[in-house]
C-alpha cells in the first residue's frame, strides 16, 4: 500500500472516530460497590473506549479503608470539550454493585439520569420519580455463565447497551488493552462477559 493510501485510510479511521465521539454523550459516571468487585476494572474499561473514541477523558479511583470488602468508587467522565473536574459529585450515571453504595450515592444523582444496580446484590425500587432506573441480575449471570468475577463487566455491557457511551468493538479492544499480560487468557472471557450483558434485557419488575 502507498503512503498516499494508508494516509486516505489513516484518515479515515480519524474521521470516523471523531463521529463516534460526537455521537457519544458527555457523561459523568460514578461506579461504587465493596473492594474486590471490580469497580476500578470497569471503569477502566469505560475510560479507555472513551480514549480510543478521541475523547476527553478522566478515571479517578477512591478506595475505602480497605482495599477488598471496603468501599470502592470510581468516577469516570467522557467529554467532547476539555474536563473540569475528574471528581464526579453529580452523576449524571450510577452503577451501584451492592446496596451501601447505592443508598449513599442515588440521591446525588442528577435528575433525569441513570442509575443501573446489580439486582443480585441489590433488590430495590428506587423512591426518586425523576431518575431512570434500571437493573441487572450481574452476578448471577457471571456465575450461570461460569464467569465469577465478572458481574462488573456484565455490567459495563449493560451500560454500553443503555448508554451507547461507546461501541462494541471499541470496549473489546479496551479489554484487550487493560488487561495484563499474565492474564491474558482471561480476554476471552471479558469479552463473553461483555456480550452477556449487552445482550440482556432488563426486568420490568419497578412499577415506574
Amino acid at each position: 500500500m502507498s503512503n498516499t493510501a494508508t494516509e486516505n485510510v489513516s484518515d479515515a479511521v480519524r474521521s470516523a472516530t471523531r463521529e463516534a465521539a460526537n455521537a457519544s454523550p458527555d457523561l459523568n459516571i460514578l461506579l461504587a460497590g465493596f473492594g474486590g468487585q471490580g469497580i476500578l476494572f470497569a471503569g477502566k474499561l469505560i475510560a479507555y473506549a472513551g480514549l480510543l473514541d478521541g475523547r476527553e477523558v478522566s478515571w479517578l479511583p477512591s478506595y475505602g479503608p480497605e482495599m477488598r470488602g471496603g468501599t470502592a468508587n470510581c468516577s469516570v467522565c467522557l467529554a467532547r470539550t476539555p474536563i473540569g473536574s475528574p471528581l464526579v459529585i453529580e452523576p449524571d450515571v450510577l452503577v451501584a454493585f451492592n446496596r451501601p453504595s447505592y443508598d449513599s450515592f442515588v440521591d446525588k444523582v442528577k435528575p433525569g439520569g441513570l442509575v443501573l444496580v446489580d439486582k443480585t446484590m441489590i433488590d430495590v425500587c428506587p423512591l426518586r420519580e425523576d431518575i431512570r432506573f434500571e437493573s441487572i441480575e450481574a452476578t448471577q449471570l457471571a456465575e450461570d455463565n461460569e464467569l465469577k468475577g465478572l458481574a462488573n463487566v456484565v455490567a459495563v455491557g449493560k451500560l454500553l447497551q443503555l448508554t451507547g457511551f461507546s461501541t462494541v468493538g471499541q470496549v473489546e479492544v479496551a479489554i484487550e488493552k487493560s488487561v495484563s499480560a499474565k492474564r491474558h487468557d482471561l480476554i476471552g472471557f471479558n469479552k463473553k462477559a461483555l456480550a452477556i450483558g449487552y445482550d440482556t434485557v432488563s426486568p420490568k419488575d419497578c412499577d415506574r
